[in-house]
């Protein structure tokens, strides 16, 4: 027996509020039963809906369509990671600066260009994603790598690289919705998991990428047994570390086919489950034991995101610890190769390149192992909180490792970079959940395009900041209260400090659905 409300589809649930005591029936004995139990009806037609009964049949972690969004997720973060190596010589044989010491600033440009037009777009991806479904969305993202990528690497002028590199960041969508759809193809138990993979494939992209574009890019003068002048790599020296890329973004793209689609098509209503529908209602109505439907909630919501005080706080807590990543693998590229005279490391590229080695994979087996179970246990702003006052201690140590050599500082650097990524790490994936548990499921994806455009411009402004930063201090070493380099990592804390106090009341709010 079922009671159904005025004006709700025929998917929706019977009650929304399962086991509730103002739904009952008497028995013979005069006790009160629960009349009602939760059910969902599905649209056999509907995606979404098939991949919901599929997870209820299921309770195993979907290891396949994980792998899948692992690899997609990878190609296209590769385009990002794999330019810095040969950037700098890339600008100098395009021949647009009249100097050397312009070559920078022409560099500059031109990765700024890509961050620029994933500002632009991020939202409207989020619309389209919510609207057509996450995997068109995550389909012409990876297209878009396979092409621009490609022309990227066949530049013959400085604008042609600004232009490809621009629509590169304009058409690739996917980093919001893709961060939606890792949560909603799996049971929620499994969520942490899957928003890991996602950051996961960044960290080996920080890995894989430079090694693609310090070892392939100009392939006639590295390797000339294999790669003749006259061949295509030779005339387009840059060339081959892209089309390496783009290969491996078209074997996703074909992967992709096997990718189940999860926004719900059905559109006479919009409720997803008993358990959003009840994050919709106040813990004080629940205790007064008002019944509030959150259908108008939603559509309200849904009006305006910007209103959602706990999105926006997860959405600033997440750009503000993007802008302290960013700048410190700024930072910590420039100081690890800088001349011990300045207080850096003497480290070549190759010995930079190890220790980014050491802590992606490190950081690719804590999120696949050890941090599942400590969000499982310890909930997510516990680990949060610790990550960050850990981090800013062990960013404190940075500036007295320069008086260390030899094996003893190599040791220690990788042990300090390796705990430094995994909090990075414990951060983001928190503010990554922290954010789709804060909306609905028809939300995700708008939700996820307003924090990638927010995002994107801390990133942008990251580096350059990081960059006039770095240069201030080489230039003030000896100051009047500090050395130029522990002012520079005291500068990398305070960012870390403002993060933090953004956990607290009254600023941060907890999602009712966490709680």
């Amino acid at each position: 027996m079922g009671i159904r409300r005025p004006g709700i589809g025929k998917h929706t649930l019977t009650d929304h509020l399962p086991s509730s005591p103002t739904t009952i029936e008497m028995t013979g004995g005069g006790q009160e039963a629960p009349l009602l139990r939760a059910r969902k009806v599905y649209h056999e037609r509907c995606p979404g809906c098939r991949q919901e009964r599929k997870m209820e049949a299921d309770d195993r972690i979907p290891y396949i369509d994980f792998l899948y969004i692992w690899i997609t997720c990878l190609c296209a973060a590769l385009p990002i990671q794999s330019l810095f190596p040969y950037l700098y010589f890339m600008i100098r044989d395009l021949k647009v600066a009249k100097q050397e010491q312009d070559i920078g600033f022409y560099a500059g440009f031109v990765g700024a260009t890509y961050f620029l037009g994933r500002t632009v777009s991020a939202v409207p991806w989020g619309m389209f994603a919510d609207k057509y479904g996450r995997k068109p969305c995550i389909v012409i993202s990876i297209l878009s790598v396979i092409i621009f990528n490609t022309l990227f690497g066949l530049s013959t002028t400085y604008w042609m690289a600004i232009v490809t590199r621009g629509l590169l960041g304009l058409l690739c969508g996917i980093l919001g919705p893709i961060k939606a759809y890792a949560s909603e193809v799996c049971r929620k138990e499994h969520q942490a998991l899957g928003i890991s993979l996602v950051t996961s494939s960044r960290a080996i992209a920080l890995v894989v990428g430079p090694a693609i574009g310090g070892f392939l890019a100009q392939p006639a003068k590295r390797y000339p047994n294999l790669f003749s002048e006259e061949s295509i790599f030779g005339r387009f020296p840059y060339f081959l570390p892209c089309f390496v890329i783009s290969v491996l973004a078209a074997g996703a793209c074909v992967a992709c086919i096997w990718l189940p689609e999860t926004l719900h098509m059905h559109h006479d209503d919009k409720i997803e489950t008993i358990d959003t529908m009840e994050a919709q209602v106040s813990d004080s109505s629940l205790e007064d034991g008002k019944g509030k439907q959150s259908g108008s909630g939603r559509m309200a919501s849904t009006k305006s995101l910007l209103k959602n005080w706990q999105l926006m706080s997860a959405i600033t807590l997440y750009c503000v610890f993007s802008l302290h990543d960013t700048a410190y693998l700024e930072i910590f590229s420039l100081w690890a190769v800088s001349s011990r005279k300045y207080r850096g490391l003497s480290f070549t590229s190759q010995d930079v390149g190890t220790v980014l080695a050491i802590s992606g994979l490190g950081v690719l087996v804590y999120q696949l192992t050890i941090y599942p179970f400590l969000a499982k246990y310890a909930g997510l702003i516990k680990p949060f909180r610790s990550a960050a006052v850990l981090s800013i201690l062990l960013l404190a140590t940075y500036p007295f490792m320069a008086n260390l050599y030899g094996m003893e500082l190599k040791v220690l650097i990788n042990i300090a970079s390796l705990l430094k990524n995994v909090f990075a790490a414990t951060i983001t994936i928190a503010c990554n959940i922290l954010q789709n548990t804060a909306v609905a499921q028809e939300q995700r994806g708008v939700a996820n395009g307003i924090s990638v455009t927010l995002m994107s411009i801390f990133k942008a402004v990251a580096p350059a900041a990081a960059g006039i930063l770095f240069s201030w201090a080489q230039k003030n070493i000896t100051g009047l209260f500090l050395p130029g380099d522990q002012i520079l990592f005291w500068l990398l804390n305070m960012v870390s400090v403002l993060g933090l106090s953004l956990t607290f009341s009254p600023f941060f709010s907890m999602p009712s659905a966490m709680k």
